[in-house]
């Protein structure tokens, strides 16, 4: 495979961040969760967000589906949500004398699991196919949702009455996991001064094309990516697995994960390499969700993010490389 050139790396980034600064018009103050997510799309990966109602997890889908010119559908999903409801049924044509397929909402660029985990664990699953292999099986037919494609969904930190804890094999689906925030002081003053826009994604212009976006997701794979750095990352996951409040560790799935995200991460800072501290830096919103810790450690205090704070901190990085 032909390695990314600088010149085309320079090409991505400046991209990347003009759809930042797009998406960034109608979700204020929130840079860093942008590039999070157009990093989880370029790296065709799915997002999920844990925060509080009125963070601007809805405004963050549309915004990012008006960017890239791509379709947007919401699910909200509720204790009876079917299966079917999500992917969509066969259903008899007397006319023709056969079975016709109506695609459900999950066939969409972007598409927006809100609070997933009212869901029961029966609907959640239906999501395990078509978030791994990007189709869906009905009646022994397999469609396609095409691409791009990413789900983002959102589950509520503070209201657990009535909600199913996601199960770890679920979890490890969702490339990356982290929160919106509220907005600091300046950007909710400024959303405050325009409240009377409901809806800020819909001022939006496109900036690239749906095509465009695969085209950057197959430009990314070439991202050089030293020997050394799969080593680091190989003893990353390792330390993981081998940590004593740890149950179970980052799986080769959650390194690859990792390895696919710094792709897109270095191309979006111009460069055509990975870095150790670009791995660093994606650890924790790609790994952090991934770890199932012993219940007496849960229990006394210990949190993913600070565990993994400490493996990186322990591991040593390998030399920086100048160029690919």
């Amino acid at each position: 495979m032909t390695t990314m050139t600088p010149e085309q790396a320079a090409w991505f980034a400046q991209t990347f961040d003009r759809l930042v600064g797009n998406v960034g018009l109608s979700v204020l103050g929130k840079a860093p969760v942008i590039r999070l997510a157009l990093t989880c799309m370029l790296a065709e990966g799915h997002l999920l967000l844990e925060d509080a109602p009125g963070t601007g997890k809805t405004m963050l889908a549309r915004s990012i589906a008006a960017s890239v010119q791509g379709s947007h559908n919401r699910i909200q999903f509720t204790p009876d949500l079917l299966p079917s409801d999500v992917t969509g049924v066969t259903i008899y044509d007397q006319n023709t004398h056969k079975f016709d397929f109506h695609p459900g909402p999950i066939f969409a660029s972007i598409v927006l699991a809100d609070e997933i985990n009212r869901a029961s664990p029966k609907t959640q699953s239906a999501l395990l196919e078509v978030m791994e292999e990007g189709r869906v099986t009905v009646d022994g037919v397999a469609h396609e949702t095409g691409r791009p494609f990413m789900v983002l969904a959102t589950q509520n930190p503070i209201e657990q009455a009535g909600t199913y804890r996601l199960p770890e094999a679920q979890l490890d689906r969702f490339l990356m996991k982290t929160s919106v925030g509220y907005p600091d002081h300046a950007s909710t003053v400024e959303i405050l001064s325009g409240s009377a826009v409901k809806d800020r994604s819909l001022a939006l212009q496109p900036i690239i094309t749906t095509k465009a976006v695969t085209d950057m997701a197959d430009l990314a794979t070439t991202v050089h990516t030293d020997t050394a750095v799969l080593e680091y990352v190989s003893r990353l996951s390792e330390e993981t697995r081998n940590a004593h409040e740890v149950r179970v560790g980052v799986s080769v799935r959650g390194a690859l994960a990792l390895v696919r995200c710094a792709k897109v991460w270095a191309a979006a800072h111009g460069r055509n390499y990975v870095l150790p501290d670009d791995i660093k830096e994606l650890a924790q919103p790609v790994w952090g969700h991934r770890f199932v810790l012993d219940p007496e450690a849960e229990f006394a205090g210990s949190r993913p993010d600070v565990i993994l704070s400490r493996i990186l901190a322990d591991v040593a990085a390998p030399q920086e490389r100048a160029s690919a």
